[in-house]
């Protein structure tokens, strides 16, 4: 395609949670408009969209190839990222912003709700008659993106979760208690299910319980599963998703919170507290207490830590981002669309494959995808056939060996 027949210049966005492969999204959407021969100028937006209404770009269309190639590899956000949600008035900045610079592509990388701004953006645009091609490219550690087989980004977090619980059954088996671990999502399992995909095949090898947003949770049911395993192993470990919630769906980290936070698409803020986990170790060493036992109860939270962990980088994770982000630059240059979101999809397990197709975003904005309930077990484990659908996405985890 002619170079002639694209007018304008680009705009790259990335926006919401910061993840260990966004940048490989970002580099990838500036790899796809040049190999397309995009004559006009590629800016970065600095903060997503709050950075593009104070008109603050940062010039990356002579960015030299190995620097968009440590870029690429290098955790979080580099353009910075924002959770504004732009409404009729923010819009208008934005396209006068865009028509400042010329702007008529528009790139952005997110999950749920940056899908939805990209979605915003685009009518608001075709209703102002602004000539604007607007493009999703997807992220979130989450993994509850529908149409998505997964998203960019969780496989790299469920590595670090499933590290994490490698590392923290052995520290448990060594030294025997109870230990809780409060994993990412909010209203998906996805991110607290990959704690079981170290664990092997005939051992005791924790986590042994687990608990997602998608059953009800109740405390004394929890306390009961508890004491069942510790009666027989003598130790229990614990993965449990910070959105967890009662049987009226009220989430239970709300039902501890005084003053509940939210951001401007009205999610709680889940992931900055601890006191989820604090609130369950005690309740659990209350409850042994009242039946004359001491346990050794202990939770962390493993909170931002799972997004940008440099040291659990899953391969496919980085390189179905990069592709992402060049299938939504080839999109925006190609379809004749002037809109659209680009989904990840399955088609083979063996070998494991999948495909880059571009959908309407209104098919993925604002909406949520769950963990199947089939690899549910019981309301508090996940199935080992979730290993198979995990595995090629996080990739070979270390060989753990334990005797005695």
């Amino acid at each position: 395609m002619s170079s002639a027949q694209f007018e304008g210049n680009a705009v790259i966005g990335q926006s919401g949670g910061p993840t260990a492969v966004i940048n490989q999204s970002a580099v990838g959407v500036v790899e796809g408009l040049r190999e397309l021969g995009f004559p006009g100028k590629i800016l970065g937006a600095h903060h997503a969209v709050a950075g593009i209404v104070k008109s603050d770009f940062i010039d990356l269309t002579d960015t030299p190839q190995d620097v968009l190639d440590r870029l690429a590899d290098t955790p979080s956000s580099g353009l910075g990222s924002s959770r504004d949600k732009p409404d009729a008035d923010y819009c208008k900045k934005i396209f006068k912003a865009f028509a400042e610079q010329d702007v008529h592509y528009f790139f952005y990388i997110g999950g749920n709700d940056s899908s939805d701004t990209c979605r915003i953006v685009a009518e608001m645009a075709a209703a102002d008659g602004y000539d604007l091609k607007a493009f999703h490219v997807p992220k979130t550690v989450d993994n509850d993106l529908v149409k998505n087989d997964h998203t960019p980004g969780f496989g790299s977090a469920a590595r670090f979760v499933a590290m994490a619980f490698q590392g923290d059954n052995l520290d448990n088996r060594a030294l025997p208690g109870i230990k809780i671990n409060v994993i990412m999502g909010r209203h998906a399992g996805f991110l607290t299910a990959a704690s079981i995909l170290g664990r092997r095949a005939g051992t005791d090898d924790g986590p042994h319980l687990v608990y997602v947003p998608e059953a009800d949770f109740d405390l004394d049911t929890f306390k009961q599963d508890v004491e069942a395993i510790y009666a027989e192993k003598g130790r229990c470990l614990i993965a449990v998703s910070e959105g967890i919630h009662d049987k009226d769906g009220t989430p239970m980290a709300v039902k501890l919170a005084p003053a509940v936070e939210k951001d401007a698409h009205g999610n709680v803020q889940l992931s900055g507290t601890g006191a989820l986990g604090d609130y369950l170790a005690a309740a659990l060493k209350e409850h042994f207490a009242a039946k004359g036992e001491k346990a050794r109860v202990r939770a962390d939270t493993f909170g931002y830590l799972q997004r940008c962990f440099p040291g659990a980088v899953s391969i496919v994770d980085q390189q179905e981002a990069r592709n992402a982000g060049r299938a939504a630059a080839k999109a925006a240059l190609t379809s004749g669309k002037p809109s659209g979101t680009i989904a990840i999809q399955r088609v083979s397990d063996s070998p494991y494959a999948v495909e880059y197709n571009l959908l309407d975003i209104a098919e993925v904005a604002a909406k949520t995808q769950h963990l199947d309930p089939k690899y549910i077990v019981n309301h508090r484990d996940i199935d080992d056939s979730f290993k198979d659908y995990l595995s090629p996405i996080v990739g070979e985890l270390p060989t753990m060996e334990t005797i005695g």
